[in-house]
């Protein structure tokens, strides 16, 4: 049974880690611009009454799915304890995999990984530990240690690392991404 045009729009804004325009969800779905406004009605008009703590929000040609703003002091307190907590096993791997190899991109990520790393990667965000930027080159977002990560371990780069030149271009990762090892 396929998904229906709203619930694959629902799972990417859900998924997404910044705003999305129409032009990319009916680029990600195969579907026409009228189809997605229709199903982005649809998902503004399932998420109206109190059953559902989700909105979808609008900023020009962008959209994103968000929590209800009545929620809010919930959040707050939630978000707070997450950014403050100490990470978790994979949120460490996943920061490991961004100081060593950075710039990398989420499939680069999921693919050395093993698993998808979306909620990972917001979280890291969220806590100030990586960066997000567009990589014109390869017309996606591109993943690297922030400034505060830097600043948290006293280092000047992540090429002081231990190991760092070893593990940057280790083999074994270079044969999961596919890229040809050096001979």
């Amino acid at each position: 049974m396929s998904a229906s045009l709203s619930a694959k729009i629902e799972g990417i804004l859900f998924t997404a880690t910044a705003p999305l325009s129409a032009r990319q969800l009916a680029k990600l779905t195969g579907a026409k611009d009228a189809e997605i406004a229709a199903a982005l009605t649809a998902l503004e008009e399932r998420y109206t009454d109190d059953a559902s703590g989700l909105v979808v929000i609008h900023r020009g040609a962008e959209v994103i799915l968000a929590t209800k703003p009545e929620l809010g002091e919930l959040m707050r307190s939630f978000l707070k304890e997450q950014v403050s907590g100490e990470l978790t096993r994979p949120q460490l791997e996943t920061l490991t995999i961004i100081a060593y190899r950075g710039p990398v991109t989420k499939a680069e990520l999921e693919l050395i990984r093993g698993v998808i790393c979306s909620l990972i990667v917001r979280n890291l965000l969220m806590r100030g530990l990586i960066d997000e930027r567009q990589d014109a080159a390869m017309h996606t977002e591109v993943y690297e240690p922030s400034f505060e990560f830097l600043r948290y371990l006293g280092v000047k780069s992540t090429a002081v690392l231990p190991q760092y030149e070893e593990l940057h271009k280790h083999p074994d990762i270079e044969a999961v991404l596919g890229a040809p090892t050096p001979s």
